[in-house]
């Protein structure tokens, strides 16, 4: 909502002298955040009425301010939603300028268009420049940071790649309308289209809540999962992260991992895991320390499954973690294990 939309609250003072008076009243820090949040002309027009605004009476400053607290009280609460900015937005603004605004809203995040385009998926974005020109693929490449550049680059065939390659050697100063083109049709033709038909592999999604159910509800979902479709049933099993999937770790990933668990949790977990799981957690530790975790996990005794199981879910949240921060590199793997110990 403008500031130069407040209406009148007495004859002959108009809503942008109403706003001239109020800039005129605030602190001046206050004031200049205001002044950011407008556009140029609105900055134009208001600064025009500020300069021109002579003697004002105290009881017209006041009775400004008033109003304004009365129109805002009165609206009650506000509840914002895309829907609800979007009218607004369509009221203050063509129809063009609105969509476009709409557009850097509910695309990927960032504030420009090139700060959403470096988080956008290099696949789908290859996908996409692959069709261009190369002057143009040399371009938008140009304006995003260059580990995302070098991901496209290398999806690319190889032989549009290195012409893309030369002609970001020799590119020189580009036109404002050849820019502004170029941003056109990557909002309307790809930015927009992925919005609409962007959608979170849906097998993925199911994989990672299925990893956080206990065994039990695990194995009972899958096999639910299986009677009604066998092949969603497999997919959705590929994709997920078990604690005997660990033996796909390499030793400088185990030995990162001994480092940053809780060793009472690993006890517990490596008490009901595989035997290869057991050697490649013994193997990545000292013999002296290796003997000790195996006398503790001897002196456990009988313990109860489900103690296990979120020990292990606890060492696998970790593992996660860690991979998450690309501090060690983690595959997908299944086995559905025993079911006692």
């Amino acid at each position: 909502m403008s500031i130069l939309n407040i209406n009148k609250i007495e004859k002959g003072v108009k809503g942008i002298e109403k706003a001239a008076i109020m800039m005129l009243s605030m602190p001046e820090e206050v004031a200049s955040e205001v002044f950011s949040l407008l556009n140029v002309d609105e900055i134009r027009e208001l600064s025009a009425t500020m300069v021109n605004l002579g003697t004002v009476k105290s009881d017209t400053v006041e009775s400004t301010f008033k109003e304004f607290v009365k129109e805002l009280s009165s609206t009650g609460s506000l509840i914002g939603t895309l829907e609800s900015t979007e009218r607004l937005l369509s009221k203050a603004f063509s129809s063009d300028q609105a969509e476009k605004i709409m557009e850097e809203i509910r695309g990927p995040a960032g504030r420009t268009l090139w700060e959403k385009l470096n988080n956008v998926n290099e696949e789908l974005l290859a996908s996409f420049l692959k069709n261009e020109y190369p002057q143009t693929v040399a371009l938008v490449l140009s304006k995003i940071k260059s580990l995302h550049s070098a991901k496209i680059l290398s999806l690319l065939p190889e032989s549009f790649s290195i012409e893309v390659v030369m002609r970001m050697l020799k590119m020189e100063s580009v036109r404002k309308d050849i820019m502004e083109s170029v941003e056109n049709t990557l909002r309307n033709e790809f930015m927009n289209n992925l919005t609409r038909g962007s959608k979170r592999n849906t097998h993925e999604m199911v994989a990672e809540i299925f990893n956080n159910f206990d065994r039990s509800n695990e194995v009972k979902f899958l096999k639910l999962l299986e009677e009604k479709s066998t092949e969603s049933a497999e997919a959705v099993r590929s994709l997920m992260f078990t604690f005997d999937d660990l033996e796909n770790l390499d030793n400088a990933g185990i030995q990162i991992l001994i480092r940053n668990v809780d060793k009472t949790k690993l006890v517990m977990a490596l008490k009901g895991s595989s035997t290869i799981v057991k050697d490649l957690f013994f193997n990545n530790m000292s013999e002296r320390a290796a003997k000790l975790m195996e006398e503790d996990i001897k002196q456990l005794g009988m313990v109860r499954l489900r103690d296990v199981e979120d020990a292990q879910s606890s060492i696998v949240s970790v593992a996660k973690d860690l991979s998450a921060q690309n501090i060690i590199i983690i595959s997908s793997g299944k086995d559905d294990g025993d079911t006692y110990i």
